[in-house]
């Protein structure tokens, strides 16, 4: 699946099943809230805090999953093309690391 086909398969999903979205500010509080709960697995399953009861049965790749589907929410809702704009993001990491390569390169000795 494309992101783009990811897009219109939520938007699909909230329009038939979900029937509305929630506001934007209400869809970025939710967003934080997904990004703590991943956020708690991973501490706990790479960190040193132990698990507790309540973490017993959760899944990593259902929680990054649900990070990605508010975030795709927060995009269609403010007409945010994620394909492009991810697209626009590897060009711009592209240019800066490579001037920063560059950089680098004339500060080592003998180059």
């Amino acid at each position: 699946m494309t992101i783009q086909q990811a897009q219109q398969r939520v938007d699909e999903w909230i329009r038939t099943v979900g029937v509305r979205y929630f506001g934007e500010l209400t869809n970025l509080g939710i967003l934080m809230e997904e990004v703590g709960e991943l956020s708690r697995i991973m501490v706990r399953t790479y960190g040193e805090q132990s698990f507790k009861e309540s973490d017993q049965g959760k899944d990593l790749g259902d929680e990054m999953a649900d990070v990605l589907w508010v975030l795709i929410c927060l995009a269609n809702q403010t007409g945010v093309d994620l394909e492009k704009a991810l697209e626009k993001n590897f060009a711009k990491k592209s240019e800066r690391d490579a001037l920063r390569h560059q950089q680098n390169q004339k500060l080592k000795p003998g180059t």
